[in-house]
């Protein structure tokens, strides 16, 4: 099972922007990924986002992501929400490991 936690972040005047540049800068995103479990981390704008950056974080496990949320790095993470002021809306996914991936490609151009 992974689990894939999608993070929204919400700012005024390209706040969340700058705290994405930030963390990607500071090299704490990198730092991150290199964490025992991660599986992606990676930032986007979406088209119609306005303020918004998304966050698509995924682990192998709960374990993996309670690991990463006891670690050290959750304070960068939490200074840096400060200083830009941005804020969160989050969603959660879980793997589905009884779905048949393969019923889905009939629907996807390779």
């Amino acid at each position: 099972m992974s689990i894939t936690v999608n993070i929204y972040y919400h700012g005024a005047d390209g706040s969340a922007r700058r705290f994405a540049e930030e963390m990607t800068a500071s090299g704490a995103v990198d730092a991150i990924r290199a964490e025992q479990g991660n599986l992606r981390y990676e930032y986007f704008v979406p088209l119609a986002g306005g303020e918004t950056v998304l966050l698509i974080d995924s682990w192998e496990g709960q374990q993996a992501l309670d690991a990463h949320h006891a670690s050290p790095m959750m304070s960068t993470i939490a200074a840096l929400r400060e200083k830009h002021d941005v804020r969160m809306t989050v969603e959660r996914y879980v793997t589905d490991e009884a779905h048949d991936a393969a019923a889905d490609r009939a629907f996807v151009r390779e």
